[in-house]
C-alpha cells in the first residue's frame, strides 16, 4: 500500500431534473422580452379548462404554445388548424416535462394584423410630422365651378358622384383623373394624378376616393406617397374612401373627410333649389330696400299733416281724456271695495268652518264610529279564533296516541333503555318490558315469543 495520501475529490454540484428545468425556465424568461411571432396553427387543442394549446410552425420548424383562459376570452376570432396568425408571446419552459414552449399573451389573424400595424406606424409618424394638424386644413369653396375626381373611371364611386352632382347642381363641371384604386401600381397612380391636378390648376376642389372594400382593398389610400401628395396639393382635397366605417390615412391628411363618395358630392355641391330660393329672397330684399324709403317718407308726410290740428281740438281731446280717467278711478275704487268685501266674507266662512267646536264635534263623532267598529271587529275575531281552536283540539284528539290508548291499546318499551318495541325479535325471553296504558303502566316479563308467519 502506498504511503501517499489519496487526492481529495472535488465536490460536485449535482442538479436534480426539477432544479435544471426550474433554472432553465428562469433563464429563458429572464433573457427574452415579449416577442411577436407569426406562423401557422397546428395540433390545436381546447380542453375543458378553457385554455388553448397548439403548435406554431413554418416550413422549417415548430414550437409548442399555450394560451390561458383569461387571455382566450379576449380573442376577436376563433383560431383553427391551418390558420395563419400573429402572436405576442413570452418564451418559457414547461417544468414538469421539460418542454420548450411559448406563453401567448395576444393573438390576431396575420393578414389584417400586419396591415393594421403598418397603418398605425405610418399614422403615428405622419402625426408627429404635423401632416394632420388643423392649421394646415384649407376651406372648401362654397360654390365650386369645377370639381376634379381622382378615382377609377369604371367604379361605382364615379357613378355615385356624377349622379349626386346632376341632381343637386348640374352646372358644376367635373374633370375625371382616371387611376387604378387597387393593386401594386394604384398608390403611385393616385399620387401622380393628385400632383397633375395641382399643376394644371383647372379645379376648385379635388375628390380622392373609391367605393368600399376590405382593408387590403383600400390599402392604396394608406400609402405614404398618397398622403404626402394630398398634403402638398395646392387644391383643397376631400377624401372619400370606402364606407362610413372605413378610415384611411388619406382621411387624416385631407382638408375634409367624407363618409362615402356620394357624401363628398353632397358636401361640395349646393342644392340648386335652395340657391333659387335664396336668389328670390335676395331679389325681394333688394326690392324692399328700394321701396321702403319711399314708403317711410310718405308715412312721415302723412303723420306731419295729421299733427297740424287746431288748438281747440287738442283741448277737447284732453278734456274728454280727463273725464275718462275720473270715471276709471271711480270704477276702480268701487271694484276694490267689492273685492275686499268678498275676501272678508270668504275669511269669515273659512273661520266658521274651522272653529274648534265644529272640529271637536266632528272628531267625537268619528271616535264613536271607530270605537263601535273596533268592538265589532274584536267580537268577530274572537269568534273566528274560537272556532279554529275547537277544530284544532278535535283534530289533535283524533290523532293523539292517548286516544289510541283509550281504545285498549298499549305502548310497549324496553325496561332498561326505554326504546320502543315494535317487533317480537327486539326482546328476548326473560327481558322486562314496560307497557303504558290509558291509565298507569305495567312492568312485565317476557315468558314466550311468538313470531308472525
Amino acid at each position: 500500500m502506498s504511503d501517499n495520501p489519496s487526492p481529495v475529490k472535488p465536490q460536485r454540484d449535482i442538479y436534480s431534473v426539477s432544479r435544471l428545468n426550474r433554472e432553465s425556465r428562469a433563464l429563458l424568461e429572464g433573457n427574452f422580452p415579449l416577442l411577436w411571432i407569426e406562423g401557422e396553427i397546428s395540433n390545436l387543442s381546447r380542453p375543458r379548462s378553457g385554455h388553448l394549446y397548439f403548435s406554431l410552425k413554418d416550413e422549417f420548424a415548430q414550437v409548442r404554445c399555450a394560451m390561458f383562459r383569461m387571455r382566450v376570452t379576449h380573442l376577436t376570432f376563433v383560431p383553427k388548424d391551418g390558420g395563419q396568425i400573429l402572436a405576442r408571446v413570452r418564451v418559457s419552459l414547461y417544468e414538469n416535462r421539460g418542454d420548450f414552449q411559448l406563453i401567448v399573451d395576444h393573438l390576431e389573424e396575420a393578414g389584417d394584423g400586419l396591415l393594421r400595424r403598418a397603418f398605425d406606424a405610418l399614422k403615428q409618424r405622419l402625426l408627429a410630422e404635423g401632416l394632420f394638424e388643423e392649421e394646415h386644413k384649407r376651406p372648401l369653396p362654397t360654390l365650386p365651378r369645377t370639381i376634379g375626381v381622382v378615382t377609377s373611371p369604371s367604379g361605382a364611386a364615379i357613378r355615385d358622384i356624377l349622379t349626386v352632382l346632376r341632381r343637386r347642381f348640374p352646372a358644376i363641371h367635373v374633370i375625371i383623373y382616371p387611376v387604378a384604386v387597387q393593386g401594386e401600381t394604384a398608390a403611385d397612380e393616385i399620387a401622380q394624378a393628385i400632383r397633375l391636378a395641382g399643376r394644371r390648376g383647372e379645379c376648385d376642389v379635388l375628390i380622392v376616393g373609391r367605393g368600399g372594400g376590405s382593408l387590403e382593398d383600400l390599402w392604396s389610400f394608406n400609402e405614404e406617397g398618397v398622403a404626402r401628395a394630398i398634403y402638398d396639393s395646392p387644391i383643397p382635397v376631400v377624401s372619400a374612401v370606402g364606407h362610413e366605417v372605413d378610415v384611411s390615412i388619406s382621411d387624416f391628411v385631407a382638408d375634409l373627410r367624407a363618409p362615402t363618395p356620394s357624401a363628398a358630392a353632397e358636401l361640395l355641391s349646393p342644392d340648386a333649389e335652395q340657391w333659387q330660393i335664396r336668389l328670390r329672397a335676395l331679389e325681394q330684399r333688394l326690392s324692399r330696400a328700394i321701396t321702403r324709403p319711399q314708403q317711410q317718407w310718405q308715412r312721415q308726410l302723412l303723420a306731419l299733416r295729421a299733427r297740424l290740428r287746431h288748438p281747440g281740438q287738442r283741448l277737447q281731446q284732453l278734456s274728454q281724456r280727463l273725464d275718462e280717467l275720473e270715471w276709471r278711478l271711480a270704477n276702480a275704487r268701487r271694484q276694490r271695495v267689492q273685492q275686499k268685501g268678498a275676501r272678508l266674507a270668504q275669511l269669515v266662512a273659512h273661520l266658521q268652518r274651522h272653529a274648534p267646536q265644529v272640529q271637536l264635534q266632528r272628531l267625537g263623532t268619528r271616535a264613536a264610529t271607530l270605537q263601535g267598529r273596533l268592538h265589532q271587529a274584536m267580537h268577530e275575531r274572537l269568534a273566528v279564533s274560537g272556532n279554529r281552536l275547537g277544530l284544532a283540539v278535535r283534530t289533535l284528539e283524533a290523532v293523539s296516541p292517548l286516544a289510541t290508548l283509550q281504545r285498549g291499546y298499549a305502548i310497549v318499551t324496553r325496561h332498561d333503555d326505554g326504546m320502543l318495541v315494535e317487533k317480537s325479535n327486539e326482546v328476548n325471553t326473560g327481558d322486562q318490558i314496560r307497557a303504558r296504558l290509558a291509565e298507569g303502566e305495567l312492568i312485565c316479563r317476557v315468558e314466550e315469543k311468538i313470531e308472525n308467519a
